[in-house]
């Protein structure tokens, strides 16, 4: 891919600052259309690498003899720990360094470990390797999104965005389908060799990607060029505090709901897996794709539209999740199950685009980074043990719907983050 991506310039009525910038008809140049592409592909390696090890649990377990405790480490906590504390100095380093460049390295980095992961011989050699896929993950937000922005214009951000985002249903299809089914065939090592290694290809490709010139928005953001002005700005803080509720509550569809249909309501765990399997290829990657059309829509409309249309997808979901906890009706269940799939994933890049404005192009790494150091905190480390402790003050394992009751938290998380988010888009700008 040697073809320049030309880095799309403003109307003519605003001041040129892009080095050699086309007109913005750019934008939809095929060389950035490939470049798109080819990040999408790298966000579902992503996503398959970090979610392959979950469908070989039962293998891993057996083998090397392991407790329910030592599984948790390998699937969260080892991934988890790096990969959110990295990814503000990442942010950071995105905006000082070639974007390109810095994805290659970590994608070669993650994709490397997830193979090697085949070879480990004990409980902690699984770790390390969990531990530097997480280190490699930990680079590609914050580098991939604000290339995006230089590559397409304002008014197109959360479309492309969400494009690029539907690679976290689309490589959590993937690891369960591909996943599973090599790991059954062939043994779970096997999986981790045919799924993990090719992305060291793959790193060869996007090494080769020009690195576009960093494009300055026609109307000035007000946060100053400083790590003080990003953190600080009001807008920033309602939306990700608003994102990061929202989170909470999306994330635990896969943490937690499984649980409770096979241990409340008796679902085979066959009938789950594919349930999410299916729901997460078709609901969520549909959703996520089209949610940022619909974002840009709303944006035309309001700078903030994006936010808003995220806080009508916020509420939505509480009644949802109400129907979903407390309906009794297994098909009925489903739908809503299905539908929460969508609509808790439909929010990824009009988010992602609201955060690349707010910040300005000057510090958009940063704020990525800081962004989803936040959002993955509390949906990933904070709201499930959360969680997790009140469904054991409801009664745990001895009071099956214990689950159920605890994930009220789910629908009041929704409403908050309505609310929060709602407040947020009046003080975004314009550009």
């Amino acid at each position: 891919m040697s073809t320049t991506l030309a880095a799309p310039a403003m109307p003519t009525a605003a001041p040129q600052h892009s080095m050699g910038a086309a007109p913005m008809e750019a934008a939809t140049d095929p060389a950035a259309i490939r470049g798109l592409a080819l990040l999408g592909l790298v966000y579902v390696f992503n996503f398959l690498d970090r979610n392959l090890i979950l469908m070989q649990f039962g293998a891993i377990k057996t083998e090397f003899a392991l407790g329910d405790r030592e599984l948790a480490f390998l699937g969260t906590t080892s991934f988890v720990i790096f990969y959110t504390l990295l990814g503000v100095p990442f942010g950071r380093l995105a905006d000082r360094v070639p974007r390109t460049k810095m994805i290659a390295a970590g994608l070669f980095t993650w994709s490397l470990f997830s193979g090697l992961t085949g070879l480990a011989h004990d409980f902690w050699t699984l770790f390390a390797c969990r531990v530097m896929v997480g280190i490699g993950e930990a680079s590609l937000g914050p580098a991939a999104l604000s290339l995006l922005a230089d590559w397409f214009p304002p008014r197109r951000r959360a479309t492309v965005q969400s494009i690029y985002c539907a690679g976290v249903p689309l490589g959590a299809a993937a690891a369960f389908f591909l996943g599973s089914w090599i790991g059954q065939a062939y043994g779970w090592r096997q999986a981790f060799y045919f799924l993990g290694f090719p992305g060291v290809a793959l790193a060869v490709l996007v090494w080769m990607l020009p690195e576009p010139a960093r494009t300055t928005p026609a109307a000035a953001t007000p946060v100053p060029a400083d790590w003080r002005g990003v953190i600080g700005a009001p807008a920033f803080r309602w939306h990700v505090a608003g994102y990061a509720l929202f989170a909470a509550a999306s994330y635990s569809l896969s943490i937690w709901v499984p649980k409770l249909l096979e241990l409340g309501f008796g679902v085979a765990k066959t009938d789950i897996g594919l349930l999410g399997g299916f729901g997460s290829l078709f609901a969520g990657g549909l959703a996520t794709a089209f949610g940022g059309w619909f974002g840009d829509r709303w944006r035309a409309h309001h700078p903030g539209g994006r936010m808003r249309f995220s806080a009508v997808l916020a509420m939505a979901c509480a009644p949802l999740w109400l129907v979903l906890l407390h309906s009794g009706s297994l098909p009925v269940m489903f739908a809503a199950y299905v539908l929460l799939l969508g609509l808790g994933l439909a929010w990824l890049g009009p988010a992602a685009a609201d955060v690349v404005t707010i910040a300005g192009p000057a510090q958009r790494g940063l704020a990525v980074g800081a962004y989803l150091f936040v959002v993955n905190l509390v949906g990933y480390g904070i709201a499930p043990p959360l969680t997790g402790q009140l469904a054991d003050m409801l009664g745990g394992a001895a009071v099956p719907m214990a689950a159920r009751d605890a994930l009220m938290v789910a629908p009041l998380c929704c409403i908050a983050a309505a609310a929060l988010l709602w407040r947020g888009s009046k003080l975004v700008p314009a550009a």
